[in-house]
């Protein structure tokens, strides 16, 4: 065998973490705590995860910053200050290299190296992973931090290749920013990224059109700049806040849920209530009323009443009724949070083109073509989302006992024990893996809950001199069974969602998040580890379960 095709050395560590955003690098620095040795692989030329890649005019968070944050350390909170109510993507990214240059995280990283296979050896109870550089590692714990929105969903329209301008996706925009004064832009899809980037585009754009498909509900952000007095006070009461939020279903101390139902409300008090909700702004709408996302009519109340302010804002009735979502319950979608999203198409300078009744038919040399009419223009923004929960995960070849492949294994939709291992992958976490509250949650909550638990798993194997953990086929489906049970308790299925999968053609529809609530989950889970790790196969051997 020659010196180029020999195989390459392989450096052993004690876990290997991949992904180096919120929870890749909290998983980091616990392990540290555990005195054991982490290499972690990050495909960027930096820390940050969603908030390096997605750069795209106007990004930003959609939960405040104060909770959208790290609450594993008091000095940590108290040395850095946010200056906004909802943190940009520069901030965020100058917060979370803060983070690792804080806790001297960056040594254990390796950057522009993407994880492109991981086996695991049943004789050694290890993992060995491969990167895109030729190298390989072992390790015994393998923990997938690789984040539930990394994977953007490629264009792929009929002509695009013949297209002489210039096209950009929201999921991988260039770091240099985009000018674009003087140009005719088209942007496809109206998601989170659309609608935060669309208000920015405008001002620059000579014409912008919009090309959507599916309308969003939305609802305003009322950012701003931080109250003084308001930071005094997250300061002073800072734990019990933290608690607060951890204490919601949703994670979200903002969203202040209400245990009032609108379908024994009269209609002038929900009314009342709504305008309050909007006034604060952000996701505080859906906790208006407890039967939002149970109840058909009390989800319409909502609905209707976010249909009004679409209509108050935009001057054009036929634009604002095409504007207002009516194929799904609100809320059964991400909602959005904007900065003058709706009065956007007031400008002379936006069309609004509903390509639900003229489909886009092809991408030309000039522009794009529906089936009703020819557009010139000089960009195109493809703000068409992301291949959520499991792109990530099924663009690795990782192949557990047997060699059995993680992808092969979810070909009819992911099956994960409490979205925090897979049955048949001995020693492999996935950081809000589907199945847990994830996307549906504040994920800086759900990370640390995920990332404590797993530290805590780890430490009791080696406190046991346990060689590996494995979720059992039973508890895992149980744990599938009840989450899709729960889902169906809602109205969150009605919606052709990326929850589901639905915006990836192909992909199996399946509701991926668990909806029944963080701290009912986070109890699920502490309850499973007080029992010995009930639903899991602890073995001191990769034969010899204990």
């Amino acid at each position: 065998m020659s010196a180029s095709s020999a195989e390459p050395t392989i450096s052993p560590f004690d876990a290997v973490i991949v992904g180096a955003g919120f929870s890749g690098l909290y998983m980091l620095h616990r392990l540290r705590q555990l005195g054991l040795s982490a290499r972690l692989f990050e495909a960027a030329d930096g820390v940050g995860g969603t908030w390096w890649w997605n750069r795209y005019p106007g990004a930003r968070v959609d939960i405040e910053s104060m909770e959208y944050s790290y609450s594993f350390s008091p000095e940590l909170e108290a040395e850095w200050e946010w200056s906004e109510r909802y943190a940009t993507q520069p901030e965020l990214l100058a917060y979370l290299d803060h983070v690792a240059e804080r806790f001297d995280l960056k040594r254990d990283i390796q950057f522009k190296t993407r994880v492109t296979a991981a086996a695991f050896d049943e004789a050694q109870s290890r993992w060995t992973v491969r990167t895109d550089r030729g190298e390989a590692v072992s390790a015994r714990y393998l923990v997938m931090a690789t984040g539930c929105l990394s994977v953007a969903n490629r264009p792929d329209f009929p002509g695009l290749e013949t297209f002489k301008g210039k096209t950009y996706h929201t999921g991988h925009w260039p770091h240099g920013g985009v000018d674009f004064t003087g140009q005719k832009v088209g942007v496809i899809g109206t998601g989170s990224s659309a609608v935060q980037s669309i208000p920015k585009i405008a001002e620059q754009a000579a014409h912008l059109h919009v090309f959507q498909r599916t309308p969003n509900f939305s609802v305003p952000a009322h950012n701003g700049p931080f109250d003084p007095a308001f930071l005094a006070d997250w300061k002073t009461n800072r734990a019990q806040y933290r608690r607060e939020g951890r204490e919601n279903g949703f994670g979200i101390r903002a969203l202040d849920s209400s245990e009032q139902l609108a379908v024994e409300t009269p209609p002038e008090e929900q009314r009342r209530v709504y305008e309050e909700r909007w006034a604060r702004g952000g996701f505080s709408l859906v906790g208006a009323f407890a039967d939002l996302i149970f109840d058909p009519a009390a989800n319409a109340t909502a609905a209707e009443f976010v249909g009004s302010k679409i209509r108050e804002i935009v001057k054009d009735p036929a634009v604002a009724d095409t504007l207002f979502p009516r194929s799904y319950p609100i809320a059964t979608k991400r909602l959005c949070v904007d900065t003058d999203y709706y009065a956007t198409f007031n400008r002379d300078n936006v069309t609004l083109v509903d390509v639900a009744a003229t489909p886009i038919e092809a991408i030309t040399p000039t522009g794009l073509r529906t089936s009703e009419a020819d557009y010139e223009l000089d960009s195109i923004v493809f703000a068409i989302g992301f291949d959520a929960m499991t792109g990530a995960l099924n663009s690795i070849d990782i192949r557990g006992r047997g060699g059995v492949a993680l992808k092969d294994r979810w070909a009819e939709g992911p099956r994960t024990y409490l979205g925090l291992m897979v049955a048949g992958f001995p020693n492999l976490f996935t950081v809000t893996g589907p199945g847990s509250p994830s996307v549906l949650c504040n994920m800086a909550v759900a990370i640390e809950q995920h990332v404590g638990w797993i530290a805590d798993c780890i430490a009791h194997l080696g406190g046991r001199q346990l060689a590996a953990i494995e979720a059992t086929a039973e508890a895992q489906d149980a744990w599938v069974a009840h989450v899709n049970e729960v889902a169906e308790m809602t109205l969150y299925p009605q919606a052709n969602s990326w929850y589901l999968g639905a915006n990836v053609p192909g992909k199996p529809r399946v509701f991926m998040p668990y909806i029944g609530g963080f701290p009912a989950y986070r109890e699920k889970c502490d309850q499973v580890a007080a029992q010995g790790y009930e639903g899991f196969a602890l073995s001191s051997a990769a034969s010899g379960v204990s």
